[in-house]
């Protein structure tokens, strides 16, 4: 018998056992055989599965029985109180990484879904890594060396005319840009001392930064980025030397600088004498205008560079590539070998299986459709069923749209209403480094069924009424 006949009697054996009181006895495994027309293996891997599943419990020489409840003594931890203390700072859990259930509309997730992933050349990419040597040995700590070049080149590729461009030489593979953040805060600015970041911004920037035990100072952003002269004012009177930025398609709020911009922070970051730490985490995501990372206008070591490979191309290929050039590389790679030795060979040979396939760039392209036509329905709702929010700026790319409420809305309890009617939402609040500066919504326009964001953002209307 196939698989799937050991699935239907696992399935029929457990609706069986929910209507039957706890110590009924199972009929035998010779009436089962008979009644199922299965072999007895396979109602004994049936049978397994239950038992493994807590369900039944098998008694020898007696027969099988639908498992009683166990009492469980209840514990006491209260010793690790005193044993841990009191913790140096509560890092925030965000909203967008709770499960929702599969019948939730989800808008609060931050990873796209799986149909606009490569998931056919990720499985092909991890089973030939598997079959290579890099299943058996330790790659370098700073990182395969194709892939290291291949950061490089894509940042090379873009870099201005001019300027000297990035090497394999000046990468560092990264177990996700989220271990990378860390590293950079510890190595470039370490605890107690000022880091400027936009405000808001990345939540796990933040989460990141209060590990690190930086002192965080936020800088107002919006749609167009952080303005120039409030960055100088802020670096002036804290004396920071660095400042943490997402200047293509910003978390949460979706913003693209300039390039008159971007070129405005890059005279106050080098007349400061300090880092920018860019955050490209949405490289892949352009919809309707060209990433221009800032680290291509820059190579005198002022920019650092991450871009992340874990959204575009797999959640569970957690790559990045960190680019640094002169003694804050060193410090930065020492960092590294420090706190997570290498990044699995595995992993760095199927992200370079991926991005360096004929068919990734065609992916890219469909991709970029996909998420102007989510994008576009999303905005359209927004406008249609939340008349009283407000949307800044559409944005150029990335993977979410930046909600305004109204000032008195109650985000607490207008998640909980929307979750109670099958509506999943992030609020801003977690976005902010400081006091948020009003009401905010995250919704995120990559998740799964977009037919369903008119009438989930229609429920999102109508608690907020309500």
């Amino acid at each position: 018998m196939s698989d799937s006949s050991s699935e239907r009697i696992t399935a029929e054996l457990r609706s069986w056992i929910a209507a039957a009181p706890p110590g009924a006895q199972l009929p035998s495994t010779r009436s089962l055989t008979r009644s199922h027309g299965a072999s007895p293996v396979t109602v004994q891997k049936a049978l397994h599965t239950l038992t493994r599943q807590g369900l039944i419990e098998t008694r020898p020489g007696v027969g099988t029985f639908v498992s009683r409840p166990r009492a469980t003594r209840p514990h006491d931890y209260s010793w690790q109180t005193a044993a841990l203390g009191a913790p140096a700072a509560r890092l925030p859990q965000s909203t967008s990484l709770r499960q929702a259930s599969p019948d939730v509309v989800g808008l609060h997730e931050g990873y796209p879904e799986r149909d606009l992933l490569p998931h056919r050349m990720v499985r092909a990419a991890l089973a030939r890594a598997a079959r290579g040597d890099v299943a058996v040995t330790r790659p370098p700590s700073s990182g395969v060396p194709e892939l290291r070049a291949w950061f490089a080149t894509e940042l090379a590729a873009v870099t201005s005319a001019g300027l000297t461009a990035p090497t394999a030489k000046d990468v560092v593979v990264l177990p996700g840009s989220q271990s990378g953040l860390s590293t950079l805060f510890r190595s470039l600015v370490g605890a107690r001392m000022p880091l400027l970041m936009e405000s808001p911004t990345y939540w796990g920037a933040i989460g990141a930064a209060m590990q690190a035990g930086v002192e965080v100072v936020p800088v107002s952003s919006g749609a167009h980025g952080p303005d120039p002269g409030e960055l100088d004012r802020a670096l002036t009177e804290t004396g920071a030397r660095a400042f943490y930025a997402q200047p293509t398609y910003a978390n949460p709020t979706g913003a693209q600088w300039s390039p008159s911009r971007a070129d405005a922070v890059l005279r106050v970051i080098r007349a400061h004498g300090a880092f920018l730490i860019e955050d490209d985490w949405a490289h892949d995501f352009g919809i309707s205008s060209t990433p221009s990372p800032l680290a291509a206008r820059d190579d005198s070591g002022h920019v650092v560079y991450v871009r992340s490979l874990t959204k575009s191309v797999s959640p569970a290929i957690r790559v990045a590539g960190l680019i640094a050039r002169g003694p804050a590389f060193e410090r930065i790679l020492a960092d590294l070998q420090a706190h997570v030795l290498y990044v699995s060979g595995i992993l760095q040979a199927a992200a370079l299986d991926v991005v360096t396939q004929p068919g990734w760039r065609t992916h890219l392209r469909g991709v970029r459709q996909q998420l102007a036509a989510r994008r576009d329905l999303l905005v359209e709702a927004v406008s249609t069923h939340l008349p009283s929010a407000h949307v800044e700026a559409v944005p150029a790319g990335g993977l979410n749209l930046w909600v305004q409420l109204p000032d008195d809305t109650d985000l607490p309890r207008l998640i909980r209403a929307c979750e109670a009617r099958g509506v999943a939402i992030a609020g801003g609040d977690d976005w902010f480094p400081a006091e948020p500066t009003g009401r905010f919504l995250r919704l995120n326009y990559s998740g799964p069924n977009p037919g369903a964001f008119p009438d989930a953002v229609r429920v999102i209307g109508e608690c907020l009424a309500g």
